[in-house]
């Protein structure tokens, strides 16, 4: 064999060698190149599923939110808003898009939008959406701004304040009624007072009129006293009930016949037609004074020489339902969802004429209520008022 031939063989043995490594080659960075593919999807699908959890969860937090919250570009367009805020302002269907006046008709949310676009800084306002019942909502506005500081949108959150409005304003009417039923007995008082003083004491005639006219403001005074601190006590929890298993057809007669004198001046008629043998658990002495504040008002605002009905029966359920029955002029449509009100009065002039608190039929409420007990009234114009009151089985 020649060199020729062995030179010839080597080449041809290399080549051989070099096809193959570079075959080998090819397939190892083949197979390199679709580890990395694979590698590289891997990575981009976990990082999508990342980011899709991290979007899960945000929206997730975002719509569990009490507050409403509402994000808007810088023209006013709802970028995003949460499950609070489509309740609260009744968004109906896809809003996104949609500026805040499209959206939930509603100028008033669109005036704050409007407002921190031009102030561009935190705000803190209260609305109050307009309807049959207006709504007030509490409203914090921030100003968004991208990295060059210039306007980019808002953020709003809602606060339902319209209960907390609700209770001031109870409030605020609650010392206004207990400061004027306090200064009219006392203007009275000292009025008499200071005359008796200037000399109406050395008249005995006159002097004791006046006192008697003293004696009565002072009552008046001490009984709205006792009232607002009973129902202070009840508001609070603070009565405890000495429930028992009570007849009520006793209690009524106790308390008819206590009333008896004042219906005579009227010349009213009682009467008791609750069941003999029925029993409820109940706080005697309680029951009493819900039954004197019926009756009594029964008589007051009943029918001259009319006639006040006691009744009530054992209910399916088992409750005991008691009523009070008047015939007399009877109460407005729209003032008998109020009557239980403290102070609230149908006819204010004829409630102070004939006296009281004005807090009885509150009284009477809380007491009710205190048993586990409900309290309603019917009535119809000129055929007199019912009211009822249910205790537990």
């Amino acid at each position: 064999m020649n060199l020729g031939w062995i030179i010839a063989g080597f080449f041809a043995a290399l080549a051989v060698w070099l096809w193959r490594g570079r075959r080998r080659l090819q397939r190892f960075i083949a197979e390199e190149h679709s580890k990395l593919q694979s590698d590289v999807s891997k990575a981009r699908q976990e990082t999508e599923d990342d980011r899709s959890e991290l979007v899960r969860r945000q929206d997730a937090i975002f719509n569990s939110m009490i507050e409403a919250v509402i994000v808007v570009d810088l023209d006013g367009h709802i970028v995003s808003l949460n499950r609070a805020a489509r309740s609260m302002l009744n968004a109906q269907g896809d809003v996104l898009g949609q500026s805040v006046i499209e959206a939930f008709r509603r100028h008033e949310i669109s005036d704050v939008v409007q407002q921190v676009a031009r102030q561009k800084q935190v705000l803190d306002v209260e609305v109050c959406l307009a309807g049959i019942e207006p709504r007030y909502l509490r409203v914090n506005a921030v100003a968004l701004s991208g990295g060059d500081g210039i306007y980019d949108g808002a953020v709003l959150v809602f606060h339902e304040v319209t209960r907390l409005k609700q209770l001031e304003n109870t409030r605020q009417e609650f010392v206004a009624n207990v400061s004027h039923e306090l200064r009219t007995p006392l203007s009275l008082i000292k009025g008499y007072v200071e005359t008796l003083l200037d000399g109406a004491k050395d008249n005995p005639e006159v002097q004791t009129k006046f006192l008697h006219v003293i004696e009565k403001h002072a009552d008046r005074l001490a009984y709205l006293i006792e009232d607002l601190l009973l129902l202070s006590k009840l508001d609070s929890g603070q009565v405890v009930l000495n429930l028992q298993t009570t007849e009520l057809r006793p209690e009524i007669q106790h308390v008819l016949d206590d009333l008896q004198s004042k219906a005579a001046e009227r010349r009213v008629k009682l009467l008791n037609e609750f069941p003999a043998d029925v029993e409820a658990p109940a706080d005697a002495d309680r029951l009493q004074q819900v039954l004197f504040n019926l009756i009594d008002n029964a008589i007051k605002y009943g029918r001259t020489e009319g006639a006040v009905v006691v009744g009530g029966s054992r209910r399916p359920d088992g409750k005991v339902e008691v009523w009070v029955r008047d015939d007399g002029p009877g109460i407005p449509p729209d003032a008998q969802e109020r009557v239980f009100e403290r102070f609230y009065r149908v006819d204010k002039a004829r409630s102070r004429e004939q006296g009281g608190t004005g807090l009885g039929l509150s009284i009477v409420k809380h007491i009710i209520q205190a048993h586990g007990g409900e309290v309603r009234v019917d009535s119809e114009l000129g055929k007199g008022t019912t009211f009822f009151f249910t205790l537990p089985a």
